[in-house]
């Protein structure tokens, strides 16, 4: 913005926002406020009005975004689990390769002890007799397991076609996946490292790399 001051004109001093930054900005809070809500207050409890309170947003604003509870809370999970999927590898880069394979179990475990899981959890609890959200976030909840399967692959180091790589790394996440569940009541770490420490060995010595 320019203004005239003492005879010349000058640069106002307001520095705005591009409207995409913004905009940007304001789905981030609503997709981690609709993560946040779904964990502690479930999918009954996650109403538009409950978000975007949570967010700071208007109810307009929201709905401009995303017309409904069911588009919210879809895209809420796509987009943390991507970014969850991202840091976790960002984490792992700093691993080293003495003990990697223990090292990939934690991060893994650490993605299904995550918020954005147990949101993810709640939804497909309530997608078992809900048909219109079933139908919503089956086709995401098969997306993300291809993802999860392949990232693990990458992760570990290995080629899925050699041996039985392929069962190995998709039997890691089923009980990954499973500890995940038994966290969400009762997070029993020591059992789970315990676990973890085993079949990490287990890896090592089936894993064809």
């Amino acid at each position: 913005m320019l203004m005239a001051h003492a005879g010349r004109v000058t640069a106002s001093s307001t520095v705005r926002t591009p409207q995409g930054e913004r905009s940007r900005a304001m789905r981030h809070r609503l997709m981690e406020a609709t993560v946040e809500s779904l964990v502690e207050l479930g999918w009954s409890g996650t109403t538009t009005t409950v978000v975007s309170q949570r967010a700071g947003v208007s109810r307009g604003a929201q709905l401009h975004h995303f017309p409904s509870k069911l588009d919210l809370v879809v895209a809420a999970v796509e987009f943390l689990s991507e970014r969850r999927r991202d840091d976790l590898t960002a984490d792992l880069a700093e691993q080293p390769e003495q003990g990697r394979t223990r090292a990939v179990l934690d991060v893994l475990a650490d993605h299904f002890t995550s918020p954005v899981f147990f949101a993810a959890l709640e939804l497909w609890v309530a997608a078992r007799t809900d048909d219109e959200l079933r139908a919503a976030v089956g086709p995401l909840e098969r997306r993300i397991g291809r993802e999860t399967h392949a990232h693990a692959l990458q992760l570990l180091g290995v080629d899925e076609s050699r041996g039985r790589n392929r069962q190995l790394v998709q039997a890691t996440l089923d009980m990954l996946r499973g500890l995940g569940l038994a966290a969400s009541l009762s997070d029993d770490r020591a059992r789970r490292d315990s676990i973890l420490d085993a079949w990490a060995l287990s890896l090592d010595h089936d894993l064809e790399k």
